[in-house]
């Protein structure tokens, strides 16, 4: 809930504003004003509910801010955010609790909406340096640090000390901070590469526990995955103790436990619900025993098969949940009171383990500016860059780091192309194939996936914008028209691959949908005289070659005329054939922004 106190009535439209655009929030003044709730002293209201908001927005005066909410400030672990906004709205000031609190989120935010000036006094977001208090809560990470020593590391980082970042898994917050490295800061990915005499901070982010010689600051990440197995009715008391004591002499930190698992046998067990009250922010997962049993565990047991039908309960259900990641903890045996034997075992997610890592990125149409803005930040990450040369322009290379092996796969086939992936691929390097346009639309790439899961290899997928999409922008038509035309059928003509029956173009083209054509330039004189079976002759057509390359031309006209369109322009395999009365239609209103049209954020 967010309060909005305003201060002058002359603001209320202002007011008004933040409240719609920010949902969840109520205006509170002095003046007797509709749509507001009346209170009679600003500070009295602070003194009474400061802490019953989770951000509070002053319309007014700094000083007003201040004076009112003086008396309630405790720390920023507690206060609520605090934005000052001057009666205009051109300026946007953070006032308290910056981070923890996310008033300089917040403030961003209203300025935006203003179009107003954000101020914020933060030295690390001055700096362009990463918030450390809030960083854990951000990425789903665990960081248990009291505030005091988080505050004096904070200090060591903002004072940019020469600091060591520690990454031994990868993940969205890894992959922020190596992208965002400040200049006091190096990146390791094994401790024991450290040389801590040249660093005053370590920043780990890793569900190790490490020994350091200079101060540390560890994030959990949720990656271990924790199996299980007992004896029927097994007494649970201390067992979660006794696990945790295991990973401490192991060095596997409990804050980074992810999920509890068992198998369906074991699902009523009292030892479950003991392990959830230990480490209540864990899932759990019950699996039958037809699930795991393909799962090859190190340390097979006869009388497990005989009970529970698999060879392990504890190292399959690890293993099970972590995608068969890496088995960190094989089985350990124990049993703390007479007959109340139980075994463990903890894998670690197979997807968040450093190694080499392929991403297959959609380049979309061609300019390297469409390119989306994930697909860049791979591009410019990337140790090889494998792209359709034929297809696909050289320009977007261009985003490639130095040092980066950039290679086409025009002269290439399958097996080539394999080779040289898995090659940087099992040196733990990280591999880009780029695709023209969005890869799940005539992109091939079914059977690099069908290789990359035969030989167990990390891989993405980016999706790109697709011609079709370049082709609407382009032609300036929405390819769908209210009450007429609904849907987009992206196809191509029948040319050395066959078409199923069921997809002729003569029958996709009876619903007189929008059709975008891929790859079938060099049979334009088919494609025309199927789609001559169900539109009419007059029916709009474009031809787009090579949409939003340098190189783009875009021929418009009618079906009748459309091979001699092609033919006549020496269009090639790059053209994409549109075709449907969306093209250039200004006819036909959607009910979306109609004044009578009610929805959940139009009411």
């Amino acid at each position: 809930m967010k309060a909005i106190i305003l201060i002058s009535e002359t603001s209320l439209p202002l007011a008004q504003t933040l409240q719609r655009e920010l949902k969840d929030a109520e205006i509170y003044t002095k003046n007797e004003l509709e749509g507001c709730t009346t209170i009679a002293s600003y500070s009295r209201f602070m003194s009474d509910h400061f802490t019953d908001f989770e951000s509070i927005l002053f319309i007014g005066a700094m000083g007003i801010c201040v004076r009112s909410i003086a008396g309630c400030i405790k720390n920023k672990y507690k206060d609520p955010a605090v934005v000052c906004i001057d009666s205009t709205g051109r300026f946007v000031i953070s006032v308290l609790s910056g981070h923890v609190g996310g008033a300089n989120e917040l403030t961003r935010h209203i300025a935006a909406i203003t179009g107003g000036e954000a101020i914020i006094t933060t030295q690390s977001d001055n700096a362009h340096l990463w918030a450390l208090d809030t960083l854990a809560r951000e990425y789903g990470w665990k960081a248990a640090v009291p505030h005091a020593e988080m505050n004096r590391l904070i200090t060591l980082f903002v004072n940019q000390k020469p600091t060591a970042l520690l990454l031994d898994v990868k993940d969205k917050g890894t992959a922020y901070l190596e992208r965002t490295l400040p200049p006091h800061v190096k990146a390791f990915y094994h401790f024991e590469e450290i040389p801590q005499a040249e660093f005053e901070l370590i920043i780990a982010i890793t569900p190790y526990i490490y020994k350091a010689e200079v101060p540390m600051l560890c994030f959990r990440p949720a990656v271990f995955h924790l199996g299980v197995g007992c004896r029927k009715q097994c007494n649970p008391s201390g067992i979660a103790e006794y696990i945790e004591k295991v990973m401490h002499e192991q060095g596997l930190c409990p804050l980074s436990l992810a999920s509890v698992n068992t198998i369906e046998l074991k699902k009523d067990e009292p030892l479950l619900e003991a392990l959830h009250q230990q480490w209540p922010d864990t899932v759990q997962h019950i699996y039958p025993a037809e699930a795991l049993k393909d799962i090859e565990v190190p340390n097979p047991s006869d009388k497990a098969f005989e009970v529970a039908g698999v060879y392990g309960v504890a190292e399959s259900t690890a293993l099970k949940s972590s995608g068969e990641g890496l088995l960190v903890l094989e089985k350990q045996k124990g049993v703390l009171t007479e007959g109340n034997h139980f075994t463990f075992a903890i894998a670690m997610s197979a997807g968040v383990m450093r190694g080499g890592h392929i991403e297959i990125v959609g380049a979309g149409p061609g300019d390297p500016e469409l390119v989306s803005v994930r697909g860049k930040r791979m591009l410019e990450t990337a140790d090889l860059i494998l792209y359709a040369g034929s297809l696909v322009p050289r320009e977007l290379t261009f985003y490639a780091k130095e040092g980066a092996t950039v290679r086409s796969s025009a002269s290439m086939d399958l097996e080539e192309q394999f080779a040289l992936m898995k090659e940087f691929y099992d040196k733990g390097l990280f591999v880009v194939r780029l695709h023209t346009g969005d890869p799940c639309i005539y992109g091939a790439i079914q059977e690099q996936m069908a290789f990359f899961d035969r030989y167990k290899m990390s891989y993405h997928i980016t999706p790109g914008i697709s011609s079709f999409q370049a082709a609407a922008a382009a032609l300036r038509s929405q390819f769908t028209i209210p009450e007429k035309v609904q849907s987009i059928i992206l196809t191509r003509g029948e040319g050395r691959t066959p078409m199923p029956e069921k997809e002729q173009l003569h029958k996709l083209a009876q619903s007189q949908s929008t059709m975008c054509i891929y790859l079938s330039a060099g049979i334009v004189e088919e494609v025309q005289a199927e789609l001559l079976q169900a539109y009419p002759p007059e029916t709009p057509v474009a031809a787009c070659y090579k949409l939003t390359w340098k190189e783009e031309k875009i021929y418009r006209g009618e079906l009748k005329d459309l091979a001699k369109i092609v033919r006549d322009n020496n269009l090639t395999l790059t053209t994409l054939l549109v075709v449907g009365e969306a093209i250039d239609n200004r006819k036909g209103l959607s009910r979306l922004y109609a004044h009578e049209f009610k929805h959940l954020f139009r009411k």
